[in-house]
């Protein structure tokens, strides 16, 4: 379980109607009066998501990009400034152990992450400096992250993270009149359920200690196959060159006459049997209740499903193989995840 402090309470939740999101996001709005009306003006392509209770890790010095090339899962001795991506941290047997979406501005990494998760991820990153020339620190004090819609298609004909908006972030000072300037403000619970039915996984809700990147999608968008060596690399080619992976991740319907949604956590089961756990869930403004689930990889489609006590479905358009060729991945990906503050008029 992760361990949680909070660090920064967002001055948005002065604003006129705002309700407090659930811990560990407490420091943010879950909505400001109409969830599905702040959904629906995302799926437009305006406003922005308050996500400024995610934690951020900065990384200086000269050494920064080869050494985190060294121990994380993606290719970044050639990233550029502005250019950003997703890694991980693997165990030595190929688990995530940690989730990350960077960029560099040239003279500092920095790196947002799920709300407690930060201490671990800078005690882990300093004791692998040994003689280089890096500097790791926990800047959640000095950087708000925004969620921002980009102009994506309806999340309903998504099946991977391409083009899911984009995280900025912004120096905390300059929170307030950034957020002003984007038209109405929209709460994580809008966020969350637009994230869930694009099939984004969440770190710590969509996944668990034995989560392997190929079950939930992260092999296209935060591995390179191609790279020298890293902690789980020789378990990652293992799976990728020899097998399946044991789970795949699916997108659920909820029996909407249910009121309350299952737990993170919560068993997925085939008649008496535990196929599988449930992770992050929401109610979309045209989907209804869904959620993201990892269940055992030989569950059909068609499989009548129950999550804590409520009947699901798993989505018919779900792909049962997750792509898993490094070829298949995106510039958009690659460098559109994240992206420097910019000016805005």
């Amino acid at each position: 379980m992760i361990c949680f402090e909070q660090k920064v309470t967002s001055s948005l939740l002065a604003l006129a109607g705002a309700v407090a999101a659930d811990p560990p996001n407490a420091a943010v709005a879950g909505h400001y009066g109409d969830p599905y009306l702040e959904q629906r003006q995302l799926d437009r392509g305006t406003g922005a998501v308050d996500l400024s209770q995610r934690e951020v890790v900065r990384i200086t010095g000269p050494d920064r990009l080869s050494w985190l090339h060294s121990l994380l899962s993606q290719h970044l001795t050639a990233l550029t400034p502005g250019q950003s991506t997703e890694a991980l941290v693997l165990t030595p047997n190929g688990h995530v152990e940690h989730h990350l979406q960077l960029v560099d501005d040239g003279t500092q990494t920095l790196a947002h992450v799920e709300p407690g998760t930060a201490a671990e991820l800078v005690a882990f990153l300093d004791k692998m400096r040994f003689m280089l020339r890096v500097e790791v620190s926990d800047a959640t004090a000095d950087f708000a992250v925004v969620w921002e819609p980009d102009g994506v298609p309806h999340p309903s004909q998504l099946s991977t993270a391409t083009g899911f908006g984009r995280y900025v972030l912004v120096p905390r000072p300059e929170f307030d009149s950034y957020v002003a300037a984007s038209a109405a403000p929209a709460g994580l619970l809008a966020h969350e359920a637009l994230r869930i039915a694009a099939r984004r996984p969440k770190f710590g809700s969509d996944t668990d200690h034995r989560t392997l990147p190929h079950e939930v999608g992260w092999l296209i968008t935060a591995v390179h196959l191609d790279k020298g060596c890293y902690r789980g690399q020789e378990s990652v080619a293992r799976v990728h060159n020899l097998g399946r992976p044991p789970r795949r991740m699916v997108l659920l319907h909820l029996d909407g006459s249910v009121s309350e949604l299952p737990a993170v956590g919560s068993p997925v089961l085939l008649g008496d049997r535990e196929v599988g756990r449930v992770g992050s869930s929401a109610r979309h403004h045209e989907l209804g209740p869904i959620g993201l689930a990892l269940i055992k990889r030989q569950i059909p489609d068609e499989a009548a499903l129950l999550v804590d006590g409520i009947a699901a479905a798993i989505d018919p358009s779900d792909e049962p193989d997750m792509p898993e060729s490094a070829a298949r991945v995106s510039a958009e990906t690659r460098a559109g995840l994240l992206r420097l503050p910019r000016t805005r008029p």
